[in-house]
């Protein structure tokens, strides 16, 4: 049995992952751990999940933890983690800054435990064919990327800066950048990005355009924005147009589902039957704690560190009108 501790149920996605890690029979929910005493409490109540007023005791019960608090706290949760000697699964982004998930990869491999991203884009068979047809040749030399990860206004701490880090380009660069790093098979080395509060009046950016140049000279675009209203029938999308020199390939990730008009309210509904990528992605996170072999379609801190560098670039660029090299980002934080 493998003993699963939550750590925090600030983000929304911790539900997602709770109802994945009770489906797998060899798992075991030994706890959650927030130190918002009353929104945890509230979550475990809930989703009838152990309570755990003292994280060194939950700690101490675990095999590996999921970490799903706010951003900012993210490096307090993976270093209690890695000092306790436990494998983690930390939601996106990394961190807020690059000091801090310096840290935190850093502690993980103090520690010799393994830290993984949840970004499970990954594990949608849809692109992993995507990924085999262009790296084989299908399209050609590839020359451009055109994604989106549109979403809808996320609640609370979102909008808080301290605590989020950013608004649409923080929480939604993160997935996409993933995928276009493995598509390109190529880093990025430079941004130009712009960002406005546009959508709603809500202090922190809600709309955005990010471009990025790879070292093999492969360029992309990337609409991360909350541009979805309340009555989109999915929470956004997530889509990537590949475009060679001999061909075109594109992804959705929400492409797979059924239109079913009814009567009544709503008459619109939008029925999902794709592959469930969350349950996918913890299913081979608990794969990788047992077997204690990293499973090769999870994400691990570099690749969350790399997607924080391009996230962080992009607002660098926004408030100063101009591209910003990667490398000169990682010097300054050096420095």
């Amino acid at each position: 049995m493998t003993r699963i501790a939550l750590l925090s149920s600030a983000h929304m996605h911790v539900a997602s992952y709770l109802k994945a890690l009770n489906a797998l029979p060899e798992v075991e929910i030994v706890g959650l751990y927030d130190e918002d005493k009353q929104r945890g409490q509230g979550f475990a109540s809930a989703h009838q999940v152990r309570w755990v007023d003292r994280l060194a005791t939950l700690l101490a019960e675990a095999d590996a933890t999921v970490i799903t608090s706010e951003n900012a706290r993210h490096r307090f949760y993976a270093e209690q983690s890695a000092d306790a000697g436990l494998p983690m699964l930390c939601e996106k982004p990394l961190a807020t800054t690059l000091n801090d998930a310096l840290a935190m990869i850093a502690a993980a491999r103090r520690r010799s435990v393994p830290l993984f991203m949840a970004l499970p884009v990954r594990f949608v068979p849809a692109l992993s064919q995507l990924v085999k047809a262009v790296h084989g040749g299908a399209v050609g030399r590839v020359l451009a990327m055109v994604g989106t990860n549109h979403g809808q206004l996320p609640p609370g701490w979102f909008l808080e800066q301290t605590l989020s880090g950013g608004g649409a380009l923080m929480d939604h660069t993160p997935h996409v950048a993933d995928i276009m790093r493995w598509v390109a098979n190529s880093d990025v080395v430079e941004v130009f990005a712009e960002m406005s509060s546009r959508m709603r009046d809500v202090g922190i950016d809600d709309a955005g355009i990010v471009q990025m140049k790879f070292a093999n000279g492969t360029f992309a675009s990337l609409d991360p924005s909350w541009s979805r209203l309340g009555s989109f029938p999915t929470w956004g999308d997530v889509t990537l147009e590949v475009v060679g020199t001999n061909g075109v390939l594109d992804f959705d990730v929400f492409r797979q589902h059924l239109d079913l008009y009814a009567k009544g309210t709503p008459s619109y509904r939008h029925l999902a039957y794709g592959d469930d990528m969350d349950a996918q992605l913890i299913a081979a996170f608990v794969d990788s704690v047992r077997q204690e072999t990293p499973h090769p379609m999870l994400a691990q801190g570099i690749d969350g560190l790399k997607a924080l560098e391009i996230a962080l670039a992009a607002y660098q660029s926004a408030n100063s009108h101009r591209p910003v090299k990667v490398s000169d980002l990682l010097a300054a934080t050096a420095d």
